[in-house]
């Protein structure tokens, strides 16, 4: 369980296929994600997008917080922060901050992207360390990640059954490779109506937390927000689901089809 949570946000804010004539967000973005575990209604998740300075530069910064709640944090007890700075423009990451409480299992790790070197330096506060890791300029980290993918991809250049391929950096185990396959296009009932999606297949390690390769499903609003509307996945043991609980700041309409 200690990468779940880290896992299931990777997915919320990993919304793609935005369109570029049209930006996807803007300043003062917000979304509340409510987590389920089998029955239990096991936590929350927020991610807020503001306008920042980070060494004089311009820069968004947006900030991820997941909590249990209720009975879930009798028994597993989740809190987690993590924050990213990332251009304006090209949406590259220049300062990555996890700190992170799960079970007791926990991080405090501060990475920063140093593009002159082609190298991010990242800080693990907990165990006194500093390592060096080779990056490339399209590294991304687990938040700016969605925010890269929602304003440089479009729809229209995809068919059903190809991929996405993503870098990512959000710890000390290195370079992560993210896949993320389009199965086409689906209308779900949300507790705010009926919405038609993006339909997507995140490809994961099976294994230790995850029953299959693709045991992950992903769906994103048809709209031009493509904002995170619902998670499933089926875990070791059990499952998991996440759905969009509250939305405020949207740069465009959110699309219901029917109430």
């Amino acid at each position: 369980m200690r990468k779940l949570f880290a896992l299931v946000l990777l997915l919320l804010v990993m919304p793609v296929m935005g369109q570029n004539n049209y930006p996807a967000y803007k300043t003062g973005e917000w979304l509340k994600f409510r987590i389920h575990y089998g029955f239990l209604n096991a936590s929350y998740a927020t991610l807020h997008l503001k306008s920042d300075t980070l060494e004089n530069l311009p820069v968004y910064h947006v900030t991820g917080i997941g909590k249990t709640t209720g009975f879930a944090s009798l028994f597993f007890k989740v809190n987690d922060r993590f924050e990213s700075y990332f251009d304006k423009s090209d949406g590259k990451p220049y300062r990555f901050i996890r700190k992170t409480d799960e079970g007791g299992y926990t991080k405090d790790i501060e990475i920063d992207f140093n593009y002159g070197e082609d190298k991010a330096i990242l800080r693990d506060n907990k165990a006194g360390k500093e390592i060096n890791i080779p990056v490339s300029t399209s590294i991304q980290d687990l938040l700016s990640a969605s925010y890269h993918l929602r304003s440089q991809y479009q729809l229209k250049d995809f068919k059903e059954g190809e991929s996405i391929d993503l870098d990512m950096l959000f710890d000390d185990d290195g370079i992560f490779k993210f896949q993320l396959k389009y199965l086409g296009k689906e209308v779900i009932r949300t507790k705010f109506g009926k919405v038609e999606c993006l339909k997507f297949r995140p490809l994961v390690q099976s294994g230790r937390v995850f029953k299959e390769k693709e045991s992950l499903t992903l769906w994103v609003s048809n709209d031009l927000n493509k904002i995170p509307v619902r998670i499933k996945a089926d875990l070791a043991v059990g499952s998991i689901k996440a759905d969009l609980d509250g939305y405020n700041g949207l740069r465009n309409q959110f699309k219901i089809i029917m109430r």
